[in-house]
Formats: C-alpha cells, sequence, structure tokens
C-alpha cells in the first residue's frame, strides 16, 4: 500500500486539534510513568551523573590550585548543566519498541502512513511529548542543584534570557538531527553506525564531554559554523559568562541558519520516503 492511497478524514476543528496534540505527545509520559522501575533508575543514574561530574571538576581545580576561582566555578556549573541538557533530549523509545527502525522492520509503519495525520506531524507530536518529558526531568534537575549551590546562578540576567532562547533553538536543531537520523532508515532499514557516529561527534562539538574552551583556536573556529555546539555549549556559555551577549550574536545566527536547513531537508526526506514506501506483509 502506498502512502498516498491512505483515505483523508474530516479536518479536526481547533479544540480538535489541540486534544490530539496533547493526547500523543502524552504517550512518551504514560509509557515512561507507567513503568516505575525506570523512573527509579533514570533517578538514580542522573544523581550519580550531576555528582560524578561535580566532583571530577571540583577535584580538578582543587589538585590545579584554582578551586574558588571564577574560571572553576564557571566550569563545574556548566559540566552540571551539560548533564541537565542531555536529559533534556528526551526518551529511549527503543525499549519501548516505538522507535521508527522498528517499525519499519516489523512493518508496523504502515500505520503511520495511512493514518490521517500526516506521519511527519505524528513525528514531530511525539518528539514534543519525549521532550516535554525530558525538560521536567532537567527543570527539577536544576531546582535542586541552584538550591544546593552546585550550579552558580546566570551572570546576568540578560544572560539568562539569551542562554534560554539560544536553548530553545537548539532544542529545534536536535529535533530536526534526530529527524534526519531516523529517517535514514527509510533506505537502509537499520542506523546502528550512523547512530553510533552521530553520538560520538554530538558528544564532542556540542561540548557534552568538555567545554569546547578548552579545545584549540581552530577547532574552535570550524565548530561555530557546524550547528552541533548549538545544541549546548552556545547557550551554557552564554549562561555561565563565557560568552558574551555581543559575541553571542552571531552564533544565534548560525543557530537560525541551521534550523533552516534541517527543516527544508527533513521535508524533502519526508517526501522521499512517503512517496516511495511500500508495505508488503508485516
Amino acid at each position: 500500500m502506498k502512502p498516498d492511497e491512505r483515505r483523508a478524514g474530516p479536518s479536526p476543528t481547533p479544540g480538535r486539534s489541540t486534544r490530539r496534540w496533547i493526547t500523543i505527545a502524552g504517550i512518551s509520559w504514560r509509557t515512561e510513568l507507567g513503568q516505575r522501575a525506570r523512573v527509579i533508575n533514570s533517578t538514580i543514574r542522573l544523581a550519580m551523573q550531576l555528582f560524578v561530574v561535580s566532583c571530577f571538576w571540583r577535584g580538578f581545580y582543587q589538585a590545579s590550585g584554582g578551586a574558588h576561582s571564577m574560571a572553576a566555578t564557571q566550569t563545574v556549573s556548566y559540566a552540571v548543566l551539560a548533564i541537565l541538557v542531555t536529559q533534556t533530549g528526551g526518551i529511549d523509545r527503543m525499549f519501548s519498541r516505538d522507535s521508527i527502525v522498528q517499525h519499519l522492520q516489523r512493518g508496523t509503519i504502515l500505520y503511520w502512513l495511512v493514518r490521517p495525520i500526516p506521519p511527519r506531524r505524528y513525528y514531530a507530536m511525539r518528539a514534543i511529548g519525549d521532550r516535554a518529558y525530558g525538560l521536567a526531568w532537567g527543570a527539577l534537575g536544576y531546582v535542586v542543584c541552584r538550591y544546593t549551590g552546585v550550579i552558580a546562578a546566570p551572570a546576568s540576567r540578560s544572560a539568562a534570557a539569551i542562554a534560554l532562547g539560544s536553548f530553545a533553538l537548539g532544542c529545534v536543531t536536535l529535533f530536526y538531527l534526530n529527524q534526519i537520523l531516523d529517517l535514514i532508515c527509510f533506505w537502509t532499514m537499520l542506523n546502528t553506525h550512523a547512530l553510533n557516529i552521530y553520538q560520538f561527534v554530538m558528544s564532542l562539538l556540542s561540548g557534552a564531554i568538555a567545554p569546547l574552551w578548552f579545545f584549540p583556536g581552530w577547532f574552535r573556529e570550524v565548530n561555530e559554523v557546524l550547528p552541533f555546539q548549538s545544541v549546548l555549549n552556545t547557550p551554557l556559555s552564554v549562561y555561565v559568562g563565557r560568552t558574551s551577549a555581543t559575541a553571542a550574536v552571531p552564533l544565534i545566527g548560525v543557530q537560525l541558519l541551521w534550523i533552516v536547513i534541517l527543516m527544508m531537508l527533513t521535508r524533502l526526506m519526508w517526501r522521499r520516503a512517503e512517496s516511495s514506501t511500500a508495505i508488503e506483509g508485516g
């Protein structure tokens, strides 16, 4: 069955459309919160990550005699915030067998293609639910870490506002990057190797492994024109005061440019995937 053979349903009213968005986005919440063991595991894992990262960087600066310096405060805050931002990426749907690659392998991707809801829109609804669930964990961790003094306050109110805006743009960038990785499965039926490469590249170039100001100048200059650092390094560097508001303007411009490029690319990939996918059996 070709995707363009699906039957078009009636146009939903605004209220019905909103309820549909909430229902579909809430699948992630119901799936995760319905499994107490996963919630407990997530809590313990996040707490251990925050503890280890905080101890590592504090110990590093204590050994060098600069435990109370501005650099130490910035780095510890950056590293802890990086863990929290990583948590906001959403959930791993491989566990619940709800990833695109699993649907393609089982043939159940058919249901995405024959629904009245276009698959690109359904994907966005689910991604919003995943992101909202991850943001809830990240926000809770931020409040706890700020209250306990693990994370310093933002450099200024303007820095906090710019960092928040840059973080929002980074979330959009990450959404499109992850979407491209999922869409690769329509042509390869498997994205394991691409996923491994992507995870390493993202961790390195986004600044998740270590703040990018520790890297050589040529590395930072090349990375400034790529989309990866906007996901994490740009908003966090502004938050801790490592990057000024003036210096952040061109970086945010790069974020916006990449969002447009990635949006156009994913639209093209969805169009190609829908027009060329045929399901026989399952």
